[in-house]
């Protein structure tokens, strides 16, 4: 089974309707594949938490459409059901669609299920189902699942003004503020924050909500082998990995890609660890939620001054976000307060209000541990904080769609240091250089 939970705007639930949808397909099959579009890093971390298994991301602009069917296919083998969780509404992407939901769904062939938010609907659905059923012709919208129905005789409007549309309804969900996810600045809070797990709670919800025996026929399907994937051999290499909850933002395929090139990833805490594992000869620092845990990695001063001494003596670093946060002098929260960091980058990091927000193409001005001056490709930033100071010669010259062209990130021979994160599903020579400068480390 394989089947596009698809949003007509953000904020209609479909992180909920899919984790149901997961959960409760996890009773019915021993495995369970699931995928969530775009750039996002904690939708599926709770759909990891759901189905036990590793989540990829399907982005086109971060990696390419040839690279979205491979991932698809590779990873969707030998499951029984596979669901993949949309991005924003359905349409909305970059000029042209590019990155929607919808692009996804025709690159896989894949049948959409629409999240309808009816919370302030009723008649009104009609009109809008109607809009996106017939926007693109080239989509096969096989139902709805209406969403934050408030009662049963909202629910009877609801069925009346579809009806003539001929719109099958797969799911309604009820109201039910206890299982809404909670959110802060950078979207949902992610699972591992949260007092209990909402896994067991979403797939009892699921149970009751989708209609089972529509459901289940519409999207069965026969998915075709994979392209083989070939990953030269390497001598192994061993990669200090910041994994808690202040750095935990990695795509899966990141990891594997590294594990497959010969890397052993040696997950670390910065929060409480007393420093960098020992014999590691690279250290990945992902993004995540530093500012919100700027005091508790300030007090442990033994990991930072690991860190910093690592990199002093030329340890190869790669740093995403919340990891080039961590290196600067200081981090400054929402209130003004103050906390350092490890000092490896003379600036310091200050939250703000001001989201930055997008896909961004960037060209090298230097040689990294992982780019080559000149190298191009796209990236996506995602954060509320500055630096106070610039790099005299910044890592990327950084551009997107609709935003003028900057210049930003830190690095040296052996640092890189960016708010760019990037997706190596695409890029295959990014993580085989770093892994050579790691290895070069205590040779």
């Amino acid at each position: 089974m394989a089947l596009v939970v698809a949003g007509e705007r953000s904020g209609c639930g479909k992180t909920t309707v899919t984790l149901a949808l997961l959960g409760a397909l996890g009773r019915r099959y021993p495995r369970v594949q699931s995928f969530k579009i775009g750039p996002d890093y904690i939708d599926p971390m709770f759909q990891r938490q759901v189905t036990g298994r590793c989540a990829p991301n399907l982005d086109p602009v971060l990696t390419s459409p040839d690279y979205v069917r491979d991932c698809f296919r590779r990873h969707s083998q030998g499951a029984g059901a596979v669901v993949v969780e949309g991005v924003m509404g359905l349409f909305d992407g970059g000029p042209g669609g590019e990155g929607s939901t919808a692009q996804v769904a025709r690159l896989l062939d894949l049948p959409v299920l629409l999240v309808v938010d009816c919370a302030r609907l009723s008649g009104s659905v009609a009109a809008l189902v109607h809009g996106y059923r017939s926007f693109d012709p080239a989509l096969n919208l096989v139902g709805v699942v209406l969403n934050r129905v408030g009662s049963e005789r909202h629910r009877r409007l609801l069925r009346a003004a579809l009806a003539p549309l001929g719109v099958s309804v797969l799911g309604e969900f009820e109201r039910r503020p206890d299982l809404s996810l909670p959110e802060r600045h950078l979207g949902l809070v992610p699972p591992g924050e949260l007092s209990r797990p909402l896994g067991e709670a979403l797939a009892a919800l699921g149970e009751v909500s989708f209609d089972w025996p529509r459901l289940l026929p519409l999207v069965e399907t026969a998915l075709p082998a994979p392209s083989p994937r070939l990953f030269p051999p390497g001598s192994p290499v061993s990669i200090a990995l910041a994994q808690d909850t202040a750095f935990n933002f990695y795509y899966d395929d990141n990891l594997q890609l590294l594990e497959g090139l010969g890397a052993q990833l040696v997950p670390w805490s910065p929060l409480v660890d007393p420093g960098v594992p020992p014999g590691v000869q690279g250290v990945y620092l992902g993004g995540g939620f530093p500012e919100v845990f700027a005091g508790q990695l300030a007090a442990n001063r033994p990991a930072r001054e690991s860190l910093g001494q690592l990199i002093a003596r030329g340890m190869p670093t790669y740093a995403e976000c919340g990891g080039l946060m961590y290196l600067s002098e200081q981090i400054q929260d929402f209130e003004g307060h103050v906390y350092p960091m490890v000092g490896a980058l003379p600036t310091i990091a200050r939250m703000g209000n001001t989201l930055t927000l997008g896909y961004r193409q960037v060209r090298a001005q230097g040689n990294s541990p992982l780019v080559r001056r000149g190298w191009q490709g796209w990236g996506h930033e995602f954060h509320r904080s500055t630096l106070s100071t610039s790099p005299v010669t910044p890592l990327y010259e950084t551009w997107g769609n609709y935003t003028p062209a900057q210049r930003e990130g830190w690095f040296s021979p052996r640092l890189h240091a960016s708010y760019v994160h990037l997706h190596w599903g695409g890029h295959m020579e990014l993580p085989r250089r770093f892994l050579q400068r790691c290895r070069r480390y205590l040779s």
